[in-house]
């Protein structure tokens, strides 16, 4: 099986993210939460709703297994593809492109809020207890469409952002690493897993790029890295 990093083709005006769409089943596997003022609500005991809902776009170095009839694979995308993704969807002004379940285009959606998440303490994400990685593209999106928050959100047909658009593929297969064609399934899959192991791995590191974790400490009662700069 082999694994392909998505990249944005400098070269290719038409790279890049298009619309939003909110799915049932993000393939990031993050969902998104609603929220009434400060606090994240429970949709089902909604009342004077904000309707704007937060989550993750897109998450760096996360393998996501694809299908196309037979050809099984994974793809990925970098941290600074990501962060060229989001910059170019608003340069583009796509921040009303929005889709349901990737098949219907839908209107009164707006992506109001968008960062890459830099701090592990800090960052709006955490506050609202969302696990993400750094480097994951964060956004709001403020719905002024009553079918869509009522029919969809509130009843939790949809929990999830997806990005939908076209990129460009950096293949990475054991054969371009110098392995032999010779290679046994069981050698291969075992390429595929360290390699898999490795993008997760950098997932884990908790601290931002130019500091180091060095043990933990306790922030408002909660135990959380230490991300000390690195001299």
């Amino acid at each position: 099986m082999k694994i392909v990093e998505l990249i944005i083709d400098e070269q290719d005006e038409f790279n890049g993210v298009e619309a939003i769409s909110i799915v049932e089943n993000p393939a990031i596997e993050e969902d998104f939460i609603a929220l009434k003022t400060e606090q994240e609500i429970k949709l089902a005991e909604v009342n004077s709703e904000k309707k704007i809902l937060m989550g993750a776009l897109l998450i760096p170095n996360k393998p996501i297994y694809r299908r196309n009839g037979e050809d099984e694979y994974y793809i990925y995308f970098s941290r600074n593809t990501v962060l060229k993704a989001s910059q170019k969807y608003l340069k583009n002004g796509n921040q009303k492109n929005s889709t349901l379940e990737h098949q219907m285009n839908i209107q009164g959606l707006t992506l109001v809020e968008s960062w890459i998440k830099e701090d592990m303490v800090h960052d709006k994400s955490v506050k609202y207890g969302m696990d993400v990685p750094i480097g994951t593209w964060m956004g709001t999106v403020k719905v002024d469409n009553d079918e869509v928050w009522n029919d969809y959100v509130k009843t939790g047909r949809v929990k999830g952002f997806s990005i939908e658009g076209y990129f460009a593929d950096k293949l990475e297969t054991p054969q371009e690493k110098g392995v032999k064609d010779s290679l046994s399934k069981q050698e291969e899959a075992q390429v595929l897993i360290d390699k898999i192991k490795d993008l997760f791995k950098e997932n884990d590191d908790p601290c931002w790029e130019g500091y180091e974790m060095i043990g933990y400490k306790m922030l408002d009662g909660k135990k959380v890295p230490n991300c000390v700069k690195i001299k």
